[in-house]
């Protein structure tokens, strides 16, 4: 399913200046002009790691989804890129019905073929149980708070505006087509289910994607649908009736599901397509661990703001979103180097963007970034680009970190 996923991140919005600080530009000789743009940044570190070539260095800028270098950072410092999400299940008999109780924590990957390999351990389980059939499905998503709107996300149909949720299938996104008139699934491992076909009778284009809406409920309720698919498909007798609400405390724990995914395999293509919900939900879910849950926005805020002050004690930077998408964040070129510099690691999570250049992009209307790794022989250079007015053309950006990386090739 993912790899049909390839985000846009140019979003509509009001442009928000930049704040400014002294301005040196030293060594863009060959950047004649970017040296002149009036908002812009620049830092290239050297192999000894010391400055090389800069511009407005110290000067805050929007990151946009640069941003997600220290969402990045941030989960793989907590978790371990070998850590995998779960998702718990469990059975409770109430009026003589049996219900599938879904307790989510934010896994941000429940993709559908994550959730085929669910039904098939559920499957194993019922029957071991004598269980023949699951007469409702309920959903406990207590773990982040409903109707869930982080700052920068708009309400827009498309995929990058897609809400957080702590229960949510294929990124709260669908992907279908019109055949005939007659709406389809437009992957092959993806069941059509009822809220797809009426979520999908208004499309205008023949295939699209999009996002499930502002009601948390709705995708919700897509994801029970698409596991009671599953579920059917394993022989397993599944009801229509979906509820949500709370687990029992006392109810036993039936099955416990670890993503088949590590954290670094959700990592990568996050940074590769800027996927702004997997960001957002990895921002929720640190701070859901730090602060307790619900999840909200404001645990999110303040969860960004405790731990740049433990790993940088930063002055002036602002994150308030995982993804990058609030025009409120700011951050410098050097501070983008500090996250660099601490995310060596796990520079092979970062995307190839040019010959020997290894980096994650940022786009909103007016801001263009980018910043990883230009490497070198055995040496992996640090650099940060933030332009935030209109620049020459789309891919601007990436023929910068060109002419850095043709100029470090070119040292002797």
């Amino acid at each position: 399913m993912f790899r049909h996923l390839v985000l846009t991140l140019l979003l509509s919005g009001v442009f928000s200046i930049s704040v400014r600080a002294e301005s040196q530009t030293v060594g863009l000789e060959r950047l004649p002009e970017l040296a002149k743009m009036d908002s812009a940044g620049l830092l290239l570190m050297d192999s000894a790691n010391q400055p090389w070539k800069y511009k407005d260095r110290k000067r805050l800028f929007v990151p946009a989804s640069t941003t997600k270098l220290v969402t990045a950072f941030l989960a793989l410092s907590h978790w371990g890129e070998h850590h995998r999400f779960k998702t718990d299940f469990y059975l409770e008999r109430q009026a003589g019905k049996t219900i599938l109780w879904v307790k989510g924590y934010g896994d941000p990957f429940l993709i559908s073929e994550e959730l085929q390999q669910v039904a098939v351990q559920l499957q194993r389980r019922l029957v071991t149980e004598d269980i023949g059939k699951i007469d409702v499905i309920g959903l406990d998503t207590g773990y982040f708070v409903d109707h869930l709107v982080l700052p920068g996300t708009e309400s827009s149909d498309n995929p990058y505006d897609a809400i957080p949720s702590a229960i949510a299938a294929n990124f709260n996104t669908l992907f279908l087509k019109k055949v005939d008139g007659k709406v389809v699934s437009a992957e092959e491992q993806t069941p059509l289910t009822e809220t797809a076909r009426r979520l999908g009778a208004s499309m205008s284009l023949e295939e699209l994607r999009f996002n499930t809406g502002s009601d948390p409920q709705v995708g919700q309720t897509y994801f029970a649908e698409l596991l009671a698919a599953f579920l059917r498909q394993q022989g397993v007798k599944v009801g229509k009736q979906v509820i949500h609400g709370t687990v029992k405390e006392e109810s036993p724990l039936f099955y416990s599901h670890l993503n088949s995914r590590e954290l670094a395999d959700m990592i990568r293509p996050m940074m590769k397509y800027s996927t702004n919900f997997i960001a957002n939900q990895l921002a929720l879910k640190l701070a859901a661990e730090m602060y307790g849950a619900p999840a909200d926005e404001s645990k999110v805020a303040k969860m960004f703001a405790a731990q740049l002050q433990h790993y940088f004690d930063w002055q002036g930077a602002v994150i308030e979103d995982g993804a990058g998408l609030s025009r409120n964040n700011r951050l410098s070129p050097e501070q983008l180097i500090e996250v660099l510099e601490k995310f060596r690691a796990w520079k092979h999570l970062l995307p190839e963007v040019e010959e020997h250049v290894y980096a994650k992009s940022g786009s909103l209307i007016g801001v263009s970034a980018l910043a990883g790794y230009i490497e070198h022989r055995k040496s992996w250079l640090p650099f940060v680009v933030m332009i935030n007015q209109q620049v020459p053309y789309y891919h601007y950006r990436n023929d910068v970190a060109g002419v850095l990386s043709r100029e470090i090739w070119a040292q002797k």
